[in-house]
């Protein structure tokens, strides 16, 4: 509902009258999850995520290609490894590096194995740096999760289900996902 009620409220015209010039190429299907098995408790729904971040990749990749600046709105934080993987893979085709900073009340950086809950809306960061489910990393072009199994491995043992080391826990929180190349 989040993308539909952002266009309800106006979003297109408010970037227009910024002077932008605004492309809105609708929603991603994303499968009702109720008419779906959840899959693996641990990794809940990841077949349909993972299918959902493959076309939001191609998407951000198209845009970028177009020398567009994509902007991509969902429901969920999931929708992160999808959007990183588009900008990642357009500018690894140039033989360009890209930066990332990522804001959020949540790390989301936890893995089947390191997840309380199954949610695969807090393991985006995760694949972004390589760690968790292949259904997501390959996205990424990583192809190996040997040095994160570590990382994820020391998070399990340490007890803490959510965060990276040094940084507090956040009980709850909003994101916000986006990206922006220029």
């Amino acid at each position: 509902m989040g993308p539909s009620a952002l266009r309800v409220a106006g979003l297109e015209a408010k970037l227009e009258a910024l002077g932008h010039k605004v492309t809105d190429r609708g929603n991603v299907h994303v499968p009702v999850a109720e008419t779906k098995r959840r899959g693996d408790a641990r990794a809940r729904f990841l077949k349909e995520i993972a299918e959902c971040d493959q076309e939001i990749a191609e998407r951000v990749e198209q845009a970028l290609a177009r020398k567009a600046t994509p902007i991509v709105l969902g429901g969920d934080h999931s929708v992160a490894a999808g959007t990183v993987a588009g900008v990642a893979n357009h500018f690894r085709a140039l033989g360009q590096a890209v930066g990332l900073i990522w804001i959020d009340a949540h790390s989301d950086i936890n893995t089947p194995e390191t997840s309380t809950s199954g949610n695969v809306h807090g393991m985006p960061l995760a694949a972004v740096l390589g760690m968790g489910p292949a259904e997501l990393t390959n996205l990424l072009g990583w192809r190996s999760t040997r040095f994160w199994w570590g990382f994820a491995m020391w998070m399990k043992r340490s007890g803490r289900t959510s965060g990276a080391p040094g940084l507090p826990r956040t009980p709850c929180g909003t994101s916000t996902s986006w990206a922006c190349a220029r």
